[in-house]
């Protein structure tokens, strides 16, 4: 195998397709879920939430 292929072979296995990333994942189904810990401060996540409230309610998200 020369060079190139080896570098061609390495770059096709580290791209994973979106089915293969969030296999395990759980479906997101309120904008809490999208608060993991860690992420954000705890002022931070509600400051989040607010704003996504007040964007749906405007119809802008």
């Amino acid at each position: 195998m020369s060079a190139d292929n080896a570098e061609h072979s390495a770059r096709e296995r580290a791209i994973a397709s979106v089915d293969e990333l969030f296999r395990d994942s759980a479906p997101v189904r309120s904008a809490g879920d999208l608060a993991m810990d860690g992420v954000f401060d705890d002022d931070e996540v509600q400051e989040f939430l607010t704003d996504l409230g007040e964007m749906r309610r405007a119809d802008v998200a």
